[in-house]
């Protein structure tokens, strides 16, 4: 796996092995090939208004801790790191037209795009990607589902996002159905026991949990997406050894799945912390010869 920083880029930057970039995706994307990805999956700032910001602590005991638990034992917080960006745009449209443009072009004529945005912007976005892809080439919107987090009283809580999904050629995308975890159905007894041992293919509402606190993909990186949604999506839509690309990497989930299902990758982004957050991820996915690579 290679590294680049911004004011290293080339010209043109070759794809001969999975690729982190530290740089604007403006500056980025037209050094790429055209043409050169089955899959692009991204996950844009939402444009919410405020920070989006996580912060990682550690508790330990301590009878004269800052913490109350079980019992009434006291324990002591300490901060580990705080990771945060800007989600604040006074022209999302205009922010992100050009980079959509620019991911039609870099996708393959078979090739697929994903864009991951909340009910905030998904009708302006869907209007946006029709005038750039052009309506025929949209495929799916898919929802994803999940039940987590605060529930106000005001109105039906918010406990979804939109995932809307384009081709370059409706004539020609890549999707393969075989390759896509199953889920369980709804009603068995309905099913034959060897239909229902299988499991249904999953349809445009996907019910799948957020990143558990505890969990082993957890990062610590604020809006880290869970892996199961992308591989689901890589698993589809891209080919074995095929290249996907992600231009908001934030903690790198595309390239972590992509490398478990052997598939290559582009990550971009340009904010260090994301940065930090993929070497550190996808190091421990790497043989000891591609880590010396990474951190040279």
């Amino acid at each position: 796996m290679r590294f680049l920083e911004g004011i290293d880029l080339p010209d043109l930057i070759e794809l001969d092995d999975d690729l982190v970039i530290q740089a604007d995706n403006a500056e980025a994307l037209p050094r790429l090939d055209s043409g050169a990805f089955d899959l692009i999956y991204i996950d844009p700032p939402f444009n919410t208004g405020r920070a989006q910001a996580r912060t990682q602590i550690s508790v330990m005991p301590d009878p004269e801790g800052d913490r109350v638990g079980f019992a009434g034992r006291r324990y002591a917080t300490t901060e580990i790191a705080s990771r945060a960006y800007a989600d604040i745009f006074d022209d999302y449209l205009g922010f992100i037209a050009p980079r959509l443009e620019e991911a039609r072009r870099l996708l393959a004529s078979h090739g697929t795009l994903y864009f991951h945005i909340d009910y905030r912007e998904a009708h302006y976005c869907k209007i946006l990607l029709d005038q750039i892809f052009g309506r025929d080439c949209f495929l799916n919107e898919i929802i994803w589902a999940y039940d987590y987090g605060a529930r106000t009283k005001k109105r039906w809580p918010a406990k979804h996002d939109t995932i809307l999904v384009y081709v370059k050629d409706p004539a020609a995308y890549h999707f393969n159905s075989d390759e896509v975890d199953r889920e369980p159905y709804m009603a068995p007894g309905l099913q034959t026991p060897e239909r229902a041992a299988a499991g249904k293919l999953p349809v445009d509402v996907w019910w799948h949990t957020i990143v558990p606190t505890n969990g082993k993909e957890k990062t610590g990186y604020p809006t880290q997406k869970p892996e199961g949604i992308v591989r689901r999506m890589i698993a589809a839509s891209s080919k074995r050894n095929g290249w996907c690309l992600d231009f908001f990497a934030g903690s790198g989930t595309l390239g972590a799945v992509a490398a478990k299902l052997g598939r290559h990758f582009v990550l971009v982004d340009s904010n260090p912390d994301a940065i930090d957050t993929c070497r550190t991820r996808l190091e421990v996915l790497m043989d000891p010869a591609d880590q010396l690579q990474l951190t040279a």
